[in-house]
């Protein structure tokens, strides 16, 4: 696979500017989830211009093709993610978002460029490898229920049905020309929270002839910290934390209700379930016990993430040998959540990361923060490597 390492990477040189340009076209074009119709049909333009036949739409503002090789053989699909999110940007560069208060902070327009410049180079050598690529152009990773189960819902992962899918995520804590794996388990599910505690309010100086909310809400939350110290096996990672809290107007008055919004996040689909149940009782038992009540709604999120281990391994070591075993390194759990993990529950996936940090450069920020930026370089990696996945596996 030497060759085809060497034609790749000089692909990849070749085609850096034009991709560079799409990528900052995206940047500067961001939109939200569910909303990515120039998205789309820019993605759309430019396939055209490179030639590619049979594009269709999925989910209003998704787009997927089939790019077949030389002959017959295995079908893959590879993913890009093509949302933004609802962030104003802080970054002083020429291509800042136009679009007030939404910008691509988490790097879905390198995902999606580096996809079109990988079509490129796998239509340019399309008569080197055997079988079918199928590319997804996915919307609305960004906003539950995902974009993902609704592309699978609407039969993305059938005609044809691919063995094997692939998608690459930027990583600003690992270098540019650097990328991350690993196999298994590797993102947790996220299941958000929302209570509504009620109460009786009234004058905070006479609380006995009212029912004090806060208090019940302050007993409920640290109630709910047993679900992962006592209940939860301690060998399965689980996270359960609250982000906002809502109640009250003034220091002297008792509210009648307070609001509580949080996450619960694991890697067990069974624990994920009976967590949930218990954080149910338990919230509607204390309240009700200090006499008030509470209302307990999940918003059901993504599945956790699972790498298939031969798969993943195969896709190891053919990037030490596109990129040098150095440039490849192994990650840990990440408690974050990805809408990519939906296809990994039906098909052997792997989801790896690509660097994007340079500190020279002060490229440094994390991901959903209105400073974060990419190395532009590391398109190259992004689109050269995942070509070269592709052809390895379809290849052998």
């Amino acid at each position: 696979m030497s060759d085809f390492i060497q034609k790749i990477k000089s692909l990849s040189d070749k085609y850096f500017e034009e991709i560079r340009d799409i990528r900052r076209h995206l940047h500067t074009n961001p939109e939200l989830s569910f909303e990515e119709h120039n998205t789309a049909s820019f993605i759309e333009h430019k396939l055209a211009e490179f030639g590619i036949q049979d594009v269709q739409r999925v989910a209003n503002t998704g787009v997927t093709f089939c790019l077949d090789g030389r002959e017959k053989g295995k079908t893959i699909a590879l993913r890009a993610d093509i949302d933004a999110l609802p962030i104003t940007e802080e970054n002083d560069v020429s291509y800042r978002s136009r679009n007030d208060g939404i910008m691509h902070a988490c790097g879905h327009d390198a995902h999606t460029a580096s996809l079109l410049g990988a079509v490129k180079i796998l239509n340019d050598l399309k008569n080197n490898w055997k079988g079918t690529i199928k590319f997804i152009f996915q919307p609305a990773e960004e906003k539950s229920p995902g974009g993902a189960s609704i592309l699978i819902k609407e039969g993305i992962l059938e005609n044809p049905k691919p063995e094997k899918i692939l998608g690459q995520h930027v990583m600003p804590l690992i270098e540019a020309g650097k990328v991350g794996f690993r196999k298994g388990k590797y993102m947790a599910s996220a299941d958000e929270i929302y209570l509504t505690v009620k109460g009786k309010g009234g004058h905070a100086a006479m609380p006995e002839n009212f029912v004090d909310p806060i208090a019940i809400t302050s007993q409920i939350i640290v109630s709910l910290q047993h679900i992962v110290s006592r209940f939860a096996n301690p060998k399965m990672p689980t996270v359960l934390s609250f982000g906002k809290i809502s109640g009250g107007t003034v220091t002297n008055i008792i509210p009648d209700e307070v609001k509580v919004e949080g996450t619960f996040r694991t890697f067990n689909e069974e624990w994920r379930k009976e967590a949930l149940a218990k954080i149910r009782d338990i919230t509607t038992n204390i309240a009700e016990s200090m006499g008030g009540s509470c209302e307990v709604k999940f918003a059901p999120g993504y599945p956790f993430l699972i790498n298939d281990e031969d798969y993943t391994e195969r896709n190891i070591g053919a990037a030490r040998d596109f990129l040098g075993a150095e440039n490849v390194e192994e990650l840990d759990l990440w408690m974050a959540a990805e809408d990519f993990a939906s296809y990994s529950h039906y098909v052997d996936a792997c989801f790896y990361r690509l660097g994007t940090r340079n500190e020279e450069k002060e490229i440094t920020s994390g991901v959903h923060t209105p400073t974060f930026d990419i190395d532009e370089t590391a398109l190259k990696t992004g689109m050269g490597l995942m070509a070269y996945l592709a052809i390895n596996e379809l290849e052998n």
